[in-house]
């Protein structure tokens, strides 16, 4: 297990900042995370350009938040590199984290083959003698948050497998290392059930631009994660879970998304005969 922070004083100087960014990954990330992302669906129509834009938005914004957590970090005088989680495993998921770890991994492998069946392009398509319908700026239907951020291109996703890493590396240290050392120092001794339950609301409230199911679904994978690295005393695996999750999303061919290129055998995303798939 993780041997984190027991005082706040182990941080030293950097206390009252490093206290102000875990405060900002609580409260700040999911305001900065919906401005963005409605920003973002508003220039989707417009601008061919819109995905790639925001791809190297979210890269600078985590890679700066990371980095700013390194330093905050380094600037500690009683915080090793261990109670953050920079250390090889010291042990093994106990049974509970293990079978849920494998259930993340089959269930991403199930989310991808559905979407690769081109059952939610082909829902994206408006039924013939009606008009797409409006939603103001913004391009996604309502529960598509996700979907809007997928690749349709090559450039895209050449980008969006940056992207992908980015967030494996980047979120496990701040919402998992650093913001876990951060609250048990100000908590003192809690349990770890706590520190799950903590880290998932974080990075649950994290991904609010997705609406609730969207927070409820990243809320359990910040859990799964949080436990993953308390009983390993590491972030790697997190990390290479995290990465994994993310990236299936290459998996699936740009004609199986809305928006992309018409499904084989199809026009407009439905069957050439015109039924309904």
């Amino acid at each position: 297990m993780t041997d984190l922070p027991a005082s706040l004083a182990d941080f030293g100087p950097a206390a009252l900042s490093a206290v102000v960014v875990a405060g900002y990954l609580v409260a700040g990330e999911p305001v900065v995370g919906h401005v963005l992302h409605r920003r973002f669906e508003g220039r989707l129509r417009t601008d061919p350009a819109a995905r790639r834009s925001f791809y190297l938005r979210l890269l600078v914004l985590e890679w700066g938040l990371a980095l700013l957590a390194l330093v905050l970090w380094l600037s500690t005088p009683g915080v090793d590199a261990a109670a953050v989680g920079l250390a090889w495993p010291s042990g093994l998921p106990g049974p509970v984290t293990g079978a849920a770890t494998l259930l993340v991994l089959l269930l991403s492998l199930a989310s991808v083959r559905a979407l690769r069946s081109g059952a939610l392009a082909r829902a994206a398509e408006p039924r013939p003698g009606t008009s797409p319908p409006t939603r103001g700026r913004h391009a996604e239907p309502a529960g598509h948050a996700t979907l809007a951020l997928l690749p349709r291109s090559p450039a895209e996703r050449r980008l969006f497998s940056v992207v992908g890493v980015t967030a494996g590396v980047c979120e496990e240290w701040l919402y998992r290392g650093f913001f876990l050392a951060v609250v048990a120092a100000v908590a003192g001794d809690v349990p770890q059930v706590v520190l799950v339950a903590v880290g998932a609301l974080a990075f649950g409230l994290a991904h609010a631009y997705q609406g609730l199911p969207g927070v409820v679904l990243t809320g359990v994978l910040g859990a799964v994660f949080a436990g993953l690295y308390l009983e390993t005393g590491s972030l790697l695996l997190p990390v290479l879970l995290h990465a994994a999750v993310d990236l299936r999303f290459l998996l699936v061919p740009e004609s199986a998304l809305p928006g992309g290129p018409p499904l084989p055998g199809t026009r407009r995303g439905r069957p050439a005969g015109g039924a309904p798939a």
